[in-house]
């Protein structure tokens, strides 16, 4: 079945938006050898319900003489006794706590394991078998999990706190160092923040990072704001501060032929996927018609199908117009809806098309509400609004969402891992065809942060992790470099936007190419194998053929789609003519480029200079004139 629907941004949501600033859920939590946090209740409640929109279903709070724990709940499957936090206990004293969001995906096994060496369990959850795996196992439990999780642990006995996060950082954790004896953390920074003791402050360092599209690992933009880095264990005790890294991509030999690769690939996404597709809740896919998408809505499809579950939903974003009106551009070749209904009627979905127009995209309140959710600016403009509203109206049909994120990663399908010229480049390739006068920053400033001499240095510095064994061939350690760099850095950037646009309705997405034994089983794949049949992504093509229309699998690389409504360009050119004069960001702009780019001539490929601009300076004010963030 398919339906289109006109979706947009309520006129009368502005008690929505300042709920949305100033709540979102996951967990929060607080270690401090210097207080006693059980007079300090308000503070980590304060923190705890900034996430109501990410958790909207419970709230728990445990607090102890030295640790304070928070989690707001959103319940995919409802299970007795699963309140979190979440205690075991010895003897009838409690030895540890947990906070823990996400899902792990093989805690049936992992129980079966923990119950042979004679653990007992009050609930069938993967909360509860994370704790006892931390019991059983100490700190090394962490190598035995599969799926997307981030958590706090105290232990009671030793006095120090755990942060985990999983392999590739699909679930968001920071934490924050800026009080001495103590951390904060929480699944996002408006929870640190809304503590008393902890100030949003932006340096020049921080700026850094914030302009300079490298997402290095840890940083998080904030000064004394960290993110725990995707596959690592930090623990805080009375000695400090430790980190582990637990897990990153390795070099193991593959010695797989071609056939036994494509079969073993579908075998891992065939068992991925049934993990995955499980819930007492709604669930749908997010699709596309492109590769990826495609192939997670029809896996899905047929493992639910097998199960007598279902039916299952899917979901598309467009824009008004835009089908009918499409111009390709360099980026996109096609039109993403006939693709989308091709798989729709191959594979049997009940589909819907969410069709956004131009002043959904523009509303003053949708664009500050994404900002809002990101606690810093987007510089995508439209796709990250138009993600925030796709959400929104999947949320009021499904709690749990499919995505087909982070497969041209995993399988090297954007267009420049196939350019010779980028491959060869010494920069991260994403950065290559950036054009220098995409910026709308005051020349002083962008003389001050040195961002290219700041990228360079983090392209150095993600280089020096790669593990090449000892494979001889330059070609294969060359695109292993590729891969890698977008795995640890390019991929995070786009998961942080999909958590974040989706969580701000309490949406949870799940990404079945994230999934740490088919990441490290391709990543070892040499690249002629990847590219076997003389396309990208020929690994992926081959292992889901049975199951697309030929229409998908013989489709190129199209990214995530952006309006063409020449409207929408008008409408943001006015709004900076409009907020230039009095922004809060008007002292990091450069008043001629401002006045250029209001100025500039249409480009209606969506990735034009001037658009990139115009979005990074709207994008600056929504962040100074709603976020309480003093630049220094």
């Amino acid at each position: 079945m398919l339906r289109r629907t006109r979706a947009g941004y309520p006129s009368d949501i502005w008690e929505g938006l300042r709920l949305e600033v100033g709540h979102m859920c996951g967990i929060a939590g607080w270690a401090d050898f210097g207080r006693d946090l059980r007079e300090e209740r308000a503070a980590a409640r304060a923190m705890t319900g900034t996430m109501v929109l990410r958790g909207p279903d419970a709230e728990g709070l445990w607090v102890r003489e030295h640790v304070a724990f928070g989690h707001r709940r959103l319940a995919i499957i409802d299970i007795e006794g699963g309140e979190q936090p979440m205690v075991a206990e010895e003897d009838g004293r409690e030895i540890a706590a947990l906070t823990y969001s996400g899902e792990v995906y093989n805690y049936r096994e992992l129980r079966a394991e923990l119950v042979a060496q004679g653990h007992r369990f009050r609930t069938f959850s993967d909360t509860e078998v994370v704790l006892r795996a931390y019991v059983e196992w100490g700190e090394d439990f962490v190598d035995r999990l599969n799926g997307m999780y981030a958590f706090g642990i105290w232990d009671v006995r030793r006095e120090q706190l755990l942060l985990v996060r999983d392999r590739m950082g699909v679930k968001p954790l920071f934490h924050y160092t800026g009080i001495p004896g103590a951390v904060l953390f929480g699944s996002e920074p408006k929870a640190i923040f809304a503590h008393p003791l902890a100030e949003a402050v932006v340096d020049l360092d921080g700026l850094r990072e914030l302009l300079a599209l490298v997402k290095t690992p840890g940083h998080g933009v904030y000064r004394d704001l960290h993110e725990v880095v995707p596959g690592e264990l930090v623990r805080f005790d009375r000695d400090g501060l430790h980190r582990r890294r637990y897990w990153r991509p390795e070099y193991v030999e593959h010695t797989d032929d071609v056939q036994t690769t494509v079969r073993t690939v579908r075998e891992l996404l065939d068992d991925i996927v049934d993990r995955q597709t499980v819930a007492d809740v709604p669930m749908c896919a997010l699709l596309s018609g492109g590769l990826d998408s495609s192939a997670i809505t029809a896996l899905s499809y047929t493992a639910m199908h097998r199960r007598h579950e279902g039916p299952l939903r899917s979901f598309a974003v467009d824009f008004v117009g835009q089908t009918e009106h499409f111009r390709p551009d360099a980026l996109r070749g096609t039109p993403d809806t006939p693709f989308v209904h091709d798989v729709v009627k191959h594979v049997g979905v009940d589909h819907e098309d969410i069709v956004l127009d131009a002043a959904s995209l523009i509303d003053p309140l949708a664009r500050s509400a994404v900002v809002a959710a990101a606690d810093q600016p987007t510089f995508g403009g439209d796709i990250y609004t138009s993600l925030y509203l796709l959400f929104r109206a999947v949320r009021g049909h499904s709690t749990v969402a499919l995505s087909g994120e982070a497969a041209d990663e995993v399988f090297g399908g954007y267009l420049w891992f196939h350019q010779p010229e980028v491959v060869r480049a010494e920069q991260f390739p994403w950065l290559v065809t950036v054009a220098p006068g995409d910026s709308a920053l005051d020349p002083g400033l962008r003389e001050s942060l040195r961002l290219r001499d700041y990228q360079a240095d983090a392209y150095r510095a993600a280089l020096a992790e790669v593990d090449h064994g000892d494979d001889p061939d330059p070609d294969n350690r060359r695109m292993r470099e590729i891969s890698y760099l977008h795995l640890t850095r390019f991929v995070r950037i786009l998961l942080d936007r999909k958590d974040r646009m989706s969580m701000a309705h309490g949406l949870e997405v799940r990404v079945p190419f994230c999934d740490d034994r088919l990441v490290q089983y391709v990543y070892n794949t040499p690249w002629a194998m990847k590219t076997f049949d003389g396309r990208e992504k020929s690994l992926l093509r081959a292992a889901v053929a049975d199951v697309l229309p030929e229409s998908v699998l013989a489709r190129t690389k199209s990214p995530y789609p952006a309006t063409q409504d020449p409207l929408y360009e008008r409408v943001l050119r006015d709004t900076l003519a409009r907020v230039a004069a009095d922004s809060p960001a008007a002292p990091l702009l450069d008043p001629r480029r401002v006045s250029e780019l209001v100025q500039s001539p249409y480009e209606h490929d969506g990735f034009g200079v001037s658009r990139r601009a115009i979005e990074q300076a709207l994008s600056l004010d929504l962040w100074l004139r709603h976020t309480p963030v003093r630049l220094v």
